[in-house]
């Protein structure tokens, strides 16, 4: 079914609840409003816009932060009502500085992270250790080598995990390919290549083998 904006069902004050989500982690940063306004200039601009019900108005995402929110998808659910906006973040979501506005918990035990948003994570932590390079950090340590000692250490790692899985040494093959998950993403990084537009092909591979 072909849905436009029109086709959205805005409550009687024009507002429709947006749930904001990491594209990468699937984790819920923040809930907001849009307007039709606002979600008209959200798909012109590819960046969050909302509406302020407090001060009644249009406000951009990361206007005054520079924690913009570049938009991946956006969603809506059947009664057309209510949105999810999946969106790469730039910085925190929340204005007190976190990642998502949602850290506390009402009721129940802390959720697990998912497995795959420690990668997201150590990316994260990657992309600072090259813009800051603190003393100390091995991070800093192999993009101050540079690019020839990164392939080293990414072919090194690559070997340890064959002899690893050859010896059928599990706890070794684990501790292994951890580091070269590592490296990898350092080699990412320095190729200025996201981990986002990986996983990208290999989901446009597997969209052409389900054909």
């Amino acid at each position: 079914m072909s849905v436009t904006i029109e086709d959205i069902q805005f409550d009687e004050k024009g507002l429709v609840p947006a749930v904001v989500q990491d594209a990468a982690t699937y984790e819920v940063l923040t809930l907001a409003y849009m307007n039709k306004e606002s979600l008209q200039r959200t798909i012109d601009s590819g960046e969050t816009w909302f509406f302020s019900r407090s001060r009644q108005e249009l406000w951009h995402k990361g206007e005054t932060s520079g924690n913009t929110q570049k938009v991946i998808n956006i969603k809506y659910d059947c009664d057309q009502d209510a949105l999810v906006v999946l969106v790469k973040p730039q910085g925190a979501a929340c204005h007190l500085g976190t990642t998502s506005c949602f850290e506390n918990n009402l009721y129940g035990e802390q959720a697990e992270t998912l497995p795959y948003t420690i990668l997201h994570k150590l990316e994260e932590v990657i992309a600072d250790r090259e813009q800051t390079r603190p003393e100390g950090a091995y991070t800093t340590y192999l993009f101050e080598k540079g690019i020839d000692k990164i392939l080293k250490k990414v072919g090194e790692e690559a070997a340890e995990v064959i002899i690893a899985a050859k010896n059928r040494d599990k706890d070794e093959l684990q501790w292994e390919a951890a580091d070269l998950l590592y490296h990898l993403l350092v080699l990412l990084r320095e190729q200025k290549v996201e981990l986002a537009d990986v996983l990208s092909v290999l989901a446009k591979r597997h969209e052409e083998k389900e054909k």
